[in-house]
């Protein structure tokens, strides 16, 4: 079959087995294409429990396909790819968050939503890039520990000057290798440009950018703006969803090590197999994991609105 015809048979499976495919801005435009719903992180969540289909299939990495079924316990959720991780994620555990508590009992813990299920057991509240802001203003305790991504939790305190923060030494391997050289290379190139970054980035990348957010956010921004030329700095493929949404303005990738590997090992053949019946893997949660690990991605929708 040609990547079309693949496209309809899916499109075609999915409702008649009452499937919902949700899609990560950061799979590839074939992906986004055949999905019911897209976005970060934050949206697919909120999405993900308004859905009225009795089958999901997230199109994403593991921890997403978790809080899918967090917020979905009555509906079979499946993860495209079995393979599809999230190495920040696998920075930190809930015995390792666990003994940050005994040391800092004082402290509300926040958690970035890059984190398994066992994990946010342990937590106060669930963040996101786009809603980490919000919810961390919104929190009473002027004591923050932020946790696992540090360089997400330096950006989000320089915006919550209130309070005091403490940080896990985590962070996300591919936001991480942007590098300032190339960010200078790429703006000498194209000088008239805007560089958007994502703040999972280093500080020293942040503080660079014209705008730094989330997926959703850089996408908002250039697409909005009056400006036709932009810089970007996160997953590539958020350059091909942009070129392919605004064939009137030029994207340039800030560096080709931006590739999410985890991201791309999900294919338009993985959800077809799902479809048919084999393929993928159901997400399958304890009772006490699913309980104690909604509490704080509920005080996530709460908080951030």
């Amino acid at each position: 079959m040609t990547t079309r015809e693949l496209q309809d048979k899916i499109i075609e499976l999915k409702r008649e087995k009452d499937f919902c495919i949700l899609a990560h801005a950061y799979q590839g435009q074939e992906i986004l294409e055949i999905a019911d719903l897209t976005g970060d992180s934050y949206g697919l969540s909120v999405a993900a429990k308004k859905t009225t289909a009795k089958n999901v299939i997230m199109a994403g990495v593991r921890f997403m396909a978790e809080t899918v079924k967090l917020l979905n316990p009555d509906k079979h959720v499946f993860l495209s790819n079995p393979m599809a991780g999230c190495p920040m994620a696998d920075q930190i555990n809930r015995e390792t968050i666990e003994k940050l508590r005994e040391e800092n009992p004082d402290y509300t813990v926040v958690c970035y939503v890059n984190s398994t299920a066992d994990t946010k057991r342990a937590v106060d509240v669930v963040v996101t890039s786009s809603s980490a802001v919000k919810i961390v203003k919104g929190i009473k305790n002027d004591k923050i520990l932020f946790v696992p991504d540090c360089n997400l939790g330096r950006w989000v305190e320089k915006q919550c000057p209130d309070k005091t923060f403490k940080f896990f030494k985590g962070g996300c391997p591919t936001h991480m290798r942007i590098r300032k050289e190339e960010i200078l290379a790429a703006k000498k190139a194209h000088p008239d440009a805007k560089f958007l970054v994502h703040p999972e980035a280093l500080p020293e990348i942040t503080a660079m950018a014209d705008y730094a957010g989330s997926t959703t956010g850089i996408m908002k921004y250039a697409k909005e703006s009056s400006d036709k030329e932009f810089i970007i700095g996160t997953e590539q493929a958020i350059v091909e969803h942009l070129q392919a949404d605004c064939p009137d303005k030029r994207f340039y990738l800030v560096s080709t090590g931006l590739v999410c590997h985890n991201m791309k090992v999900t294919t338009l053949s993985d959800i077809y197999n799902i479809l048919l019946g084999y393929g993928g893997e159901e997400i399958i949660l304890s009772k006490e994991v699913a309980t104690e690990a909604l509490t704080p991605i509920n005080k996530m929708i709460e908080l951030g609105g």
